[in-house]
C-alpha cells in the first residue's frame, strides 16, 4: 500500500502536489477548528446553560422573598416610599418569573411541572396582590383574599425552592455525565493534533523529498560544473512530474556539455604539444648554434694546453717539485676528462679517479679545511655510470655547504650495490638549507626549471632521460649538512652479455 501511494505521489505534477498538499492543511486546519468549537461547546456552553438556569431559579426565590417582605410591610404601615420598592420588587420578580426555562426538551418533565405550577399560581397571584393593593377598605372579603396572597407567596416559595433544588439535581447530573466527556476531549484533541502534525510533517518531507531536495541537487551539481567538474555522478531522480524532466534533460546536457569540453580540451592539449614540439625544434636550434660557437672557440687545439701542461709538469720534476707536478697531471687528466670524453656512460673507476683528482687541487687549495672520504663497495671497473656525475656533485658540496663554514668540513662519497641497483650518495656536513630553501629546490628540479643549479639540473635531467627509473634525491638540514642520493639500474650484465 505504501509503495502503491509512493508511486501515485511520484506520478502527480507539481501542481497537483502543491494543491493536495494544500487541501490536506487546510482539511487539517478545519478539523482542529471544529474540534475546538465542540471542545468549547462541551466544556463552557453546557454548563453555562446549567449555570444560567440555577442562577434564574435562585433569583426568583430571592426576588420573591424581597417581594413578600416588602408586601407585609407596606400592608402594615401604608407607607408610600415602601410602595415604590414594592413595585421595584414586584416588577424584577416579573422579570425573572418570564425567562424561567419552560422548554420541555430541555428541562424534563419534573422540573417542567413545577415551572408550570409556578407560573399558573404567579399569574393568580398577581390579580390577587393587585386587588388588595388597589382596596383601601380594610372588609372581611378583603381579610380572606389577603390571607389568600399570603398563601399564594408561602406557595411561590416553596415551589420555587423545590424547583431550585430540580435545577441543582438537574445540573449534577448533567455535570456528572459530562465529567467522562471533560476528561476525553482534551485527550482526544491531544491524539488528534499529534496524528494532523505528524500528517503534515509526512506531507512536508514528501514536499521536500520530491522538490526541494532535488532542486538543492540541481544548485549543487551546477555549483560543480561551475567549477569545470563536468563528469559528477547524475542528479537521481524518480518523480515524473516537470521536475524529474528538468533532472533529466539537465544529465543529458551536463554529459554533453562534459563530453564537449573534454574533446576541447584534447584539441587544446594536442595544440599545445604541438606549439611545444615547435619550441623544442626552436631550442635545440638555438642549443645547435651555442655548441658550434663553443666548437668554434674549442678549436684553440686543445693539445696545445695538454702538451703545455705536460711540459710544465716534466720540468716541475726535474726542478724536484713532486707536488706542482702532481697538481699539474691532476689538472691535466681533468682537462682531458672534460673535454675529451664523448661517452655517456664510463666505468665507475674513472669517475672516482676524478673526484680523486679534484679533491686533490682543492686540497691545495683549501688545505685541511677540506677532506674527503670514498667507500667504494662495488666493482669499479665494471660498474658503468653516467658521465660527470661526482664531479658537479663535489663541487656544489664545496662551494655551498663546505665554503661559507668556516672550519670547513668533510666529504663522503659511498657506493654500494643493493637489490639490483647501484646508489651512490655524496654527503658534506657543511651548512646545510632550511626547510624552505630545500622544498624550493625540490620543486624547481620536479618543473625542470633551468634557473635551477646548473650542475645538478644537469645530472637530474640525464638520469631521467637514461633510465627508465633513475632518481636523484636531495636530503639537508640547516647546520648539519646535504646528502645527494643517486639510484640507477645495475647494467653490468647488459654490457658483458650475461
Amino acid at each position: 500500500m505504501k509503495q502503491r501511494l509512493g508511486i501515485v505521489w511520484r506520478s502527480l505534477k507539481i501542481k497537483q502536489k502543491i494543491g493536495l498538499f494544500t487541501n490536506v492543511v487546510v482539511v487539517i486546519i478545519l478539523l482542529s477548528i471544529f474540534l475546538a468549537v465542540w471542545a468549547i461547546k462541551s466544556s463552557l456552553l453546557d454548563f453555562s446553560v446549567i449555570l444560567k438556569n440555577n442562577s434564574l431559579v435562585s433569583d426568583f426565590v430571592q426576588c420573591m422573598e424581597i417581594e413578600t417582605a416588602l408586601f407585609e410591610t407596606y400592608i402594615k404601615t401604608g407607607d408610600e416610599s415602601i410602595y415604590s420598592e414594592l413595585e421595584r420588587a414586584m416588577d424584577a420578580t416579573r422579570k425573572v418569573e418570564e425567562q424561567l426555562p419552560f422548554t420541555y426538551e430541555k428541562i424534563g418533565e419534573k422540573r417542567y411541572v413545577r415551572t408550570w405550577s409556578i407560573r399558573n399560581m404567579y399569574q393568580v397571584y398577581c390579580e390577587k396582590r393587585s386587588l388588595i393593593l388597589q382596596t383601601e377598605e380594610k372588609t372581611t372579603e378583603y381579610i380572606a383574599v389577603l390571607y389568600e396572597v399570603y398563601n399564594m407567596q408561602d406557595y411561590l416559595q416553596s415551589y420555587a425552592k423545590q424547583l431550585m433544588r430540580d435545577t441543582l439535581e438537574d445540573g449534577v447530573s448533567v455535570y456528572g455525565k459530562k465529567v467522562k466527556t471533560i476528561v476525553i476531549v482534551p485527550v482526544m484533541i491531544i491524539l488528534l493534533e499529534v496524528f494532523f502534525f505528524f500528517s503534515i510533517r509526512k506531507m512536508s518531507g514528501l514536499m521536500n523529498s520530491s522538490i526541494v531536495a532535488p532542486v538543492m541537487e540541481l544548485a549543487e551539481a551546477s555549483r560543480k560544473i561551475a567549477e569545470n567538474d563536468y563528469f559528477i555522478e547524475d542528479v537521481p531522480m524518480k518523480n515524473e512530474d516537470e521536475l524529474g524532466e528538468l533532472v533529466h534533460t539537465f544529465n543529458k546536457m551536463k554529459y554533453a556539455t562534459g563530453e564537449y569540453i573534454m574533446a576541447l580540451e584534447e584539441r587544446r592539449r594536442a595544440l599545445d604539444l604541438y606549439h611545444a614540439e615547435e619550441l623544442e625544434k626552436l631550442e635545440i636550434a638555438g642549443r645547435l648554434d651555442a655548441m658550434e660557437l663553443a666548437l668554434l672557440k674549442s678549436q684553440i687545439n686543445p693539445h696545445f694546453l695538454f702538451n703545455t701542461l705536460n711540459v710544465i709538469g716534466g720540468m716541475a720534476d726535474l726542478e724536484g717539485a713532486q707536488t706542482t707536478e702532481r697538481m699539474i697531471h691532476a689538472l691535466s687528466f681533468l682537462f682531458r676528462y672534460n673535454l675529451k670524453t664523448p661517452e655517456e656512460k664510463v666505468p665507475l673507476a674513472r669517475e672516482l679517479k676524478v673526484v680523486r683528482d679534484y679533491m686533490f687541487l682543492q686540497e691545495m687549495r683549501f688545505g685541511s679545511r677540506i677532506t674527503y672520504q670514498i667507500d667504494c663497495r662495488t666493482d669499479a671497473e665494471l660498474v658503468m655510470i653516467p658521465t660527470f656525475t661526482f664531479q658537479p656533485l663535489v663541487e656544489n658540496a664545496i662551494i655551498h655547504g663546505l665554503t661559507p663554514k668556516e672550519e670547513g668540513g668533510c666529504i663522503r662519497i659511498r657506493v654500494l650495490e643493493r637489490r639490483g641497483r647501484i646508489c651512490i650518495a655524496v654527503a658534506d656536513d657543511g651548512v646545510g638549507m632550511e626547510t624552505e630553501k630545500l622544498q624550493a629546490l625540490r620543486q624547481r628540479m620536479q618543473e625542470d626549471d633551468r634557473q635551477t643549479n646548473i650542475g645538478l639540473f644537469n645530472i637530474h635531467k640525464r638520469l631521467y632521460m637514461m633510465y627508465e627509473n633513475g632518481s636523484m634525491r636531495i636530503h639537508s638540514r640547516s647546520g648539519v649538512g646535504t646528502i645527494v642520493s643517486i639510484s640507477i639500474p645495475d647494467e653490468r650484465g647488459k654490457y658483458f652479455g650475461e
